[in-house]
C-alpha cells in the first residue's frame, strides 16, 4: 500500500550550520514527486530526515499519518536508492534484487519468484543469473529499482539516481522511470538538481534554495507561474529585466524599465512602488512584434536541432535569449545586427525583488 508523506515545519542545523529551514509539504499516495535546487540546497537532508537516516531538529515526519520520531530506517515503509546504486558486485542479479526479501527471512523459494516477478516487471527477464558488470548503466538502474521495490515499500527515495549516466540514457531511464511508477503505484520522492529531469517526470515538484522552500507545483504551474525570483531563474531560461513596478490592475503589472514601459502578469507579491523584475521565456520573444517592444545587438545563434537560440545584449546589458523554431529560421536576426524582439504581455510576469 502505497503511504503519503507530510512535512511539517521541519528544520535541520548541523552544529552552527542551517541546512534546512521551516519546510513543510505533502506527498500524495501514488504521487511522483520531485524535489528541485541547486547542489547545497537541502534537498539531499529532507531524504535523509524522511528516510530516517537522520532526525530533524524540529518539525514532524509523518507517512501514512504516523508520526517517524525515533524510528529507524528499517522500521518505516520506505527504500532508498542512492547516486552509486550500491549493487553488490559478486551477487547475481536475482540475489541482489532478493537482498532485502533474505534480511527479512524470506524463504528461498518466496524470495525466486519474488525476484523473477521483478525481473519481468523492469523488462530484465532472463537475466536473473548475470552479475552486475555484465549489465548496462540502465540495465543496473532497474536492478536497484527492483532490489528496492522487493520489500513492497510505501515510498521510494531517490537519490539523483540518474546523474552518472549520459544523456541520451538518461531521457530513456526518465520515461522508464515514470512509466514504472505509475506500473507499480508507490509513491516516488526524486531529488535532483537537473529541472528538465523533474520538469518531464514529477506529478509536482518542490523547488529548493538555501535550506528554504520556494514553491511546490506542477511542472506547467512552475514553469508558467513561478511564485519566487528564484524559481524564476532557475527552472528554465528567461529573460529578466528590472525595474520599479508603476502599476498593478486588471491581474497585470506595468514596470518602468530602463528600456522602458513593460506589461505583464502580475506575479507574486506585485505592488505598486516596489522594486521588480519581468522575467520572459525565450520562446515568448517574437522577433519584429510591436507588443512590449525591446532592442537588442545580436552576439550568437545556436541551432539546436528543433529550434535556433538566439543569443544578445539589450541597450541596459541585459542578456537577451529567443528561441526561433527551425521553421522560422529565415525570421532569425543574424550576429551583429540591431534587432527588436517583442512579446505578449500573458506570457510574462512581473515579480516583486525579495
Amino acid at each position: 500500500m502505497s503511504h503519503a508523506v507530510e512535512l511539517a515545519g521541519i528544520g535541520m542545523s548541523f552544529g552552527t550550520t542551517r541546512a534546512v529551514s521551516d519546510v513543510s509539504f505533502k506527498v500524495a499516495a501514488g504521487e511522483f514527486f520531485s524535489i528541485l535546487g541547486p547542489s547545497g540546497c537541502g534537498k539531499t537532508t529532507i531524504l535523509r530526515m524522511i528516510a530516517g537516516f537522520i532526525e530533524p531538529t524540529e518539525g514532524r515526519v509523518l507517512i501514512g499519518d504516523q508520526d517517524m520520531k525515533g524510528l529507524g530506517p528499517n522500521q518505516r515503509p520506505t527504500a532508498m536508492i542512492f547516486q552509486s546504486l550500491a549493487l553488490f558486485p559478486l551477487m547475481s542479479v536475482r540475489d541482489n534484487i532478493a537482498f532485502g526479501l533474505e534480511a527479512r527471512g524470506v524463504g528461498r523459494a518466496a524470495r525466486r519468484a519474488k525476484a523473477d516477478d521483478l525481473l519481468r516487471l523492469i523488462a530484465l527477464e532472463g537475466y536473473g543469473d548475470r552479475m552486475p558488470g555484465e549489465l548496462s548503466g540502465g540495465q543496473r538502474q532497474r536492478v536497484a529499482i527492483a532490489r528496492a521495490l522487493a520489500v513492497e515499500p510505501g515510498v521510494l527515495l531517490l537519490d539523483e539516481p540518474l546523474s552518472a549516466l549520459d544523456l541520451k540514457l538518461r531521457q530513456h531511464m526518465r520515461a522508464e522511470l515514470r512509466a514504472l511508477q505509475k506500473r507499480t503505484g508507490v509513491s516516488f520522492i526524486y531529488i535532483t538538481h537537473d529541472q528538465s529531469e523533474a520538469l518531464a517526470m514529477s506529478d509536482r515538484v518542490a523547488v529548493m534554495s538555501a535550506g528554504l522552500l520556494q514553491q511546490v507545483a506542477t511542472p506547467r504551474q512552475l514553469y508558467d507561474n513561478p511564485a519566487t525570483s528564484f524559481v524564476a531563474r532557475f527552472v528554465g531560461e528567461t529573460n529578466a529585466i528590472s525595474g520599479r513596478i508603476a502599476a498593478v490592475e486588471g491581474g497585470r503589472a506595468q514596470i518602468d524599465t530602463a528600456l522602458g514601459a513593460l506589461t505583464g502578469r502580475a506575479g507574486q507579491g506585485a505592488a505598486p512602488g516596489a522594486q521588480g523584475t519581468i522575467y520572459i521565456r525565450p520562446e515568448a520573444m517574437m522577433p519584429g512584434s510591436t507588443a512590449n517592444p525591446l532592442d537588442a545587438r545580436i552576439e550568437r545563434v545556436d541551432f539546436e536541432g528543433a529550434f535556433a537560440l538566439v543569443h544578445g545584449r539589450f541597450a541596459d546589458g541585459a542578456a537577451l535569449a529567443a528561441s526561433v523554431p527551425s521553421t522560422r529560421l529565415a525570421d532569425a536576426p543574424a550576429p551583429g545586427a540591431e534587432a527588436r524582439f517583442g512579446f505578449a504581455p500573458e506570457h510574462a510576469v512581473v515579480l516583486a525583488d525579495a
